[in-house]
């Protein structure tokens, strides 16, 4: 069983947009840097999340993404989930087809794990890992190297041309 790109990837996107709500509107190029996720998998990560109503978008100068509700009520589950994301430890994607088109022997122990996991990450909001010291340090942290980058982007905009 793993957790592909596309699950991980919607995650840490989902809690760096959460870190940064009380700067406004963040938008994907920003989450793009700090998360060193390539632009177009995010655009394509943030439709589904849209679709999802996870996030909602903010057109216009300054616009971005926003949660679409408070981040005590996102939990990671719903993050994989919109991003059509399955978490499945057995061997047949829990189609019970896994030995010559039946049940085998381990399968219900398999799909038992996968709903055990499903629940675990129900169980956890962006906002628990917000308040992570861990997670803070890491977002600190990737702020501050992105500083420097930010403001030689915002003294070349503002050059006369």
């Amino acid at each position: 069983m793993r957790l592909t790109t596309k699950g991980r990837y919607a995650v840490t996107a989902m809690l760096d947009l959460a870190m940064h709500m009380q700067e406004g509107p963040t938008s994907l190029a920003d989450i793009s840097k700090r998360q060193e996720i390539s632009l177009s998998y995010l655009e394509q990560l943030f439709s589904k999340l849209r679709q999802s109503e996870l996030v909602t978008s903010v057109r216009g100068p300054g616009g971005g993404y926003r949660l679409s509700r408070p981040a005590e009520r996102i939990f990671v589950a719903q993050i994989i989930d919109a991003v059509n994301e399955s978490i499945d430890a057995t061997n047949c994607g829990g189609s019970g087809n896994c030995q010559n088109g039946k049940v085998c022997l381990t399968h219900h122990l398999w799909k038992d794990l996968s709903e055990q996991i499903h629940q675990f990450l129900n169980s956890i909001s962006l906002s628990a890992l917000m308040e992570r010291h861990d997670v803070r340090e890491v977002c600190s942290r990737q702020d501050t190297l992105l500083e420097p980058i930010t403001l030689v982007e915002k003294n070349l905009e503002a050059a006369p041309q």
